[in-house]
């Protein structure tokens, strides 16, 4: 079930998405509603990004292991292109 929510907008952003709303034959409801949706799954994915560095740079603080970025490019190209290869080895 969705609930209403009040969101404040000026007048030349509501002109904005009217004109949207009118061009792609939607309206404007489904504007704010499909704006709104597709900026949160940015983020989240954004916040997970930097999650996800974070927590590869506490894991290299901790071990030193690590391997080039040309060492991930050419694993990641054989893997791309089908290839069953192991992943280069860690230095220190």
């Amino acid at each position: 079930m969705a609930a209403a929510t009040s969101v404040k907008l000026d007048d030349e952003l509501k002109d904005r998405i009217q004109h949207l709303a009118e061009s792609r034959r939607r309206s404007a409801h489904w504007i704010m509603r499909e704006a709104i949706a597709q900026y949160v799954e940015r983020e989240e994915k954004r916040e997970a990004y930097l999650r996800d560095a974070q927590n590869a740079w506490d894991d290299f603080q901790r071990t030193g292991l690590y391997i080039t970025a040309e060492e991930a490019d050419e694993w990641l190209t054989q893997l791309a292109a089908g290839n069953d290869v192991e992943p280069p080895e860690c230095h220190r």
